[in-house]
């Protein structure tokens, strides 16, 4: 691995390169654990907050071989949390804030957290709705942005244990449990997915650390993300501003539009990530602040698929000839699957096709990633062209779902990890997504007939094609303002839906009335179930 040699625990990894000068961390607002300390991080100040971090945490109680719960507002510091814990060689949990607290408990049941660390706004939402997360061998440690907020009765604030001695380090063995995160839960309560250092770092970390044309890190570099901090992505992310460090990184904790201007106003990006909802949601700022991307010679998006018409006005803000546009898809499991890679000139060609170009996903990550695609009843492998189970086999699969080893062992076929997305092998050997076998639509692909959709709809904000099993596809469309009932005109529907196959009648909500998961992809049977009335898919689910 050249570069990959040495300690590769999170809880060493920023001590191990507290000597570099690059990269500085910038923050759009402090972190909630830290938020007297500014926006501006060397590698030195985050080894020292990790280290300081760790020394809370002891004082709260936890010990090798524990578990850490970490429920807070998106932010960079959940890996901070996590990388101290790892450091004492307990095991972080990352766990999203937007989870209902119904979820949370059944979560933490499994976690069974020595400690936990949550925003008051979590225990609050879980007063209301009648649910205790913690129970009586659990110590809660309440951190809150807010200097001086009022404390949670019945927990210790996280300001109250800073300045406590710090332990000495004591991480577990590389192939040992390291770090939780879980998976989007779309379809019901998210599973937590235990990764050692091997699998996220020393393997799911090869595409961050590798030199890749047009892609990879320069030293002027200024690398900006939107994420999900808690995902798994966070982590293979910090890795890569670490082996290949830019000049500086910038983390969007924020999504908001307003926040994100306001940051890459003084931090202009050469390189921006986001989740592809987010960048969905993003779209008018190429159009209202453009400057803001006249650096950018490379958009990232992880894990999911993205829209052409997201890609196509990205690039086409950026001034620089050579801008490209890579999508990795994966999974929290398994982490990058393939990579795929866009410029201006594929994303014009694609224009009016009513096959979306951005569904191919671009080709295995060479070494690390094998795929299969098999049919779903018999497992037998499918020809090209016939979609199929996507199977992959890697060295950095998960290790468990906590709490659910039965689930776990029932997603491996004979050494293949069975992802539960559907999708086909193209002519030229990439790998085609079509969907999600729960949500199947028979005949068709939805995410084909979204984005047809959203190109021919430019004012959606959001277009979700649902299967609803006695009916045609039923797309959901969001206009920002838009109230539920809202009609679009007959013949502009009539225009947009020329040559696809049959839909039934749009439905019409606001952006924000869908429900989302913490990596802001939609909660589809949530929605199914709210506008229908019904759970019931074309999909078995029986992958999820």
């Amino acid at each position: 691995m050249g570069r990959m040699k040495g300690p590769l625990n999170l809880g060493l990894m920023f001590e191990r390169f507290a000597g570099a000068p690059r990269p500085v961390f910038v923050l759009d607002r402090p972190f909630d654990i830290a938020p007297k300390e500014g926006t501006r991080f060397t590698v030195a100040d985050m080894a020292r907050l990790v280290a300081e971090t760790s020394g809370a945490l002891h004082e709260a109680g936890l010990r090798k071989g524990d578990r850490l719960g970490i429920i807070k507002d998106n932010h960079f510091d959940v890996v901070v949390l996590a990388a101290a814990a790892a450091r004492i060689g307990a095991l972080p949990a990352m766990i999203s804030s937007t989870i209902r607290p119904e979820a949370l408990r059944a979560m933490l049941g499994r976690l069974e957290p020595r400690v936990l660390v949550a925003a008051p706004s979590v225990l609050a939402a879980a007063a209301r709705d009648g649910v205790t997360l913690a129970g009586p061998d659990t110590t809660v440690v309440t951190v809150d942005a807010a200097d001086g907020a009022e404390p949670v009765p019945g927990t210790i604030a996280f300001g109250d244990l800073r300045g406590a001695p710090v332990p000495a380090a004591d991480p577990v063995a590389d192939d040992e449990p390291m770090i939780c995160t879980h998976t989007s839960g779309t379809t019901g309560v998210p599973k937590l997915v235990v990764h050692s250092a091997a699998t996220a770092v020393k393997v799911n970390s090869r595409l961050e650390t590798a030199r890749i044309p047009f892609l990879s890190t320069r030293k002027d570099d200024v690398i900006a993300a939107c994420v999900a901090f808690v995902h798994i992505r966070s982590v293979t992310w910090l890795a890569g501003q670490l082996f290949l460090p830019p000049a500086e990184a910038v983390v969007l904790a924020g999504s908001e539009p307003g926040t994100v201007v306001a940051t890459l106003n003084d931090h202009r990006p050469t390189t921006l990530e986001a989740c592809p909802n987010i960048f969905q949601r993003w779209e008018g700022l190429a159009t209202s602040h453009p400057h803001l991307f006249e650096r950018v010679r490379a958009y990232v998006s992880t894990f999911d698929a993205i829209h052409p018409r997201t890609v196509r006005t990205f690039l086409e803000a950026s001034p620089r000839r050579g801008v490209v546009w890579g999508q990795s898809w994966g999974q929290s499991e398994v982490g990058p699957v393939s990579l795929g890679v866009y410029t201006r000139r594929k994303i014009r060609r694609s224009a009016g096709a009513t096959t979306a170009v951005t569904t191919n996903a671009g080709r295995p990550v060479p070494v690390i990633m094998k795929v299969r695609l098999v049919d779903p009843e018999t497992r037998r492998k499918v020809r090209r062209g016939r979609p199929g189970l996507v199977l992959v086999r890697t060295k950095g699969r998960c290790l468990d779902y906590l709490g659910e080893t039965d689930r776990h062992r029932a997603k491996i076929w004979d050494g293949w990890w069975n992802t539960g997305d559907i999708g086909e092998r193209t002519r030229t050997g990439g790998l085609r997504i079509l969907d999600r076998e729960v949500d199947l639509i028979p005949g068709a692909s939805g995410i084909d007939l979204e984005s047809v959709l959203l190109e021919r709809l430019p004012d959606a904000s959001e277009i979700i094609v649902l299967g609803v099993p006695g009916r045609p596809p039923v797309p959901v469309v969001g206009m920002d303002g838009a109230a539920e009932g809202t009609r679009l005109d007959p013949e502009r529907w009539r225009a947009a839906t020329a040559g696809l196959p049959e839909l039934d009648d749009p439905v019409l909500i606001d952006w924000a009335d869908f429900p989302r998961t913490g990596t802001w992809k939609v909660r589809r049977p949530e929605l199914r179930e709210r506008l229908f009335g019904t759970k019931t898919t074309h999909g078995t689910g029986q992958w999820t």
